[in-house]
């Protein structure tokens, strides 16, 4: 069975294994811990844990249970005390940490509650702060990153993190290494903030794929194009890193474009030539759907397209 790591956070990442969980093939989710908003970030102070919300995502969407567990699990909890907005996942995923000290073995814990197809590996153990650099100046924590919506030259921790060793074995044994979906800067690249992540990726024998994002987000990805991220991400693991990018094709209707022009977010368009000029194989596809006038990936699309990519004789 083919072995398929997938990095990133947010919801995006979470929309991607709902669609790859379907198909046979043996996945790896590598998770982002830095999220200091909401919940996360309250329970974070509190309890001094790594960030729990994206993995809490991440696990209801490779599950193969109930939909009312997945419902209990993403429950938030609506009171005037201490308890207001937090999921039952996050504080599940905080009592299983205290009781065995270990983000990772509590991941392996709740997987196999929840009958998880797949791994779901925190990117690291520790409690990091994001940090971006702008022209206007630094900002601090990954929520302030996101309200700024400051244009963006790099992003860094505050302090240097210990990488799970478990993201390091994954990745020198993966077949397809998926960046996305997900935030450029405070989704995708905080896992590649480590130079022995970066060595693995590079070294690895298999296949970079960038998923990309349909629509840019303010501060993070303004006017990009799709080979603006791709030139992005391999200014952080190393030149020529991306080797296939699967994108959208699909036009998004005009009705919709003026909703997100509120939030200054435009489509990330295809840009065939300067794909071609940084070596990338483009598998461009009708990928956009309209949920409640908000653009989405189609789930089960998306991961087809990624599953046709890895079956294919020359990727073997």
């Amino acid at each position: 069975m083919k072995k398929v790591v997938v990095i990133g956070g947010g919801t995006g990442l979470s929309v991607l294994l709902k669609g790859l969980k379907l198909f046979p093939i043996d996945i790896t989710a590598i998770v982002t811990v830095a999220d200091d908003g909401r919940s996360s970030g309250i329970l974070r102070q509190e309890f001094n844990v790594p960030a729990v919300g994206d993995l809490r995502n991440v696990l209801v969407s490779l599950s193969e249970v109930e939909p009312l567990v997945e419902q209990l699990l993403q429950y938030r909890f609506t009171t005037n005390d201490d308890l207001n907005d937090h999921p039952m996942g996050n504080l599940l995923l905080v009592a299983l940490y205290n009781i065995t000290g270990s983000l990772t073995k509590s991941l392996e814990a709740l997987s196999k509650i929840l009958n998880i197809k797949g791994k779901v590996l925190p990117f690291t153990e520790d409690r990091p702060i994001l940090v971006a650099h702008t022209k206007e100046g630094i900002i601090e924590g990954e929520s302030n990153i996101t309200k700024a919506g400051r244009h963006i030259d790099y992003i860094e921790y505050k302090e240097k993190v210990k990488v799970t060793r478990e993201v390091i074995k994954v990745l020198k044994e993966a077949d397809l290494i998926i960046l996305g979906i997900g935030s450029l800067y405070t989704s995708i690249i905080p896992n590649l903030l480590d130079e022995e992540v970066k060595e693995a990726i590079m070294t690895s024998k298999a296949k970079k794929m960038y998923v990309s994002n349909l629509m840019s987000q303010h501060g993070e990805t303004d006017d990009y194009r799709v080979s603006d991220c791709v030139r992005e991400l391999n200014s952080y693991i190393g030149k020529n890193a991306i080797n296939v990018v699967i994108a959208n094709n699909k036009y998004i209707d005009i009705d919709i474009q003026q909703l997100y022009l509120k939030e200054k977010a435009t489509p990330i368009l295809i840009d065939f030539e300067n794909l071609k000029q940084l070596n990338v194989e483009v598998i461009a596809e009708p990928l956009a759907i309209i949920q409640n006038n908000q653009v989405r990936h189609d789930h089960l699309k998306t991961a087809l397209a990624i599953f046709n990519y890895l079956m294919k004789d020359d990727n073997v």
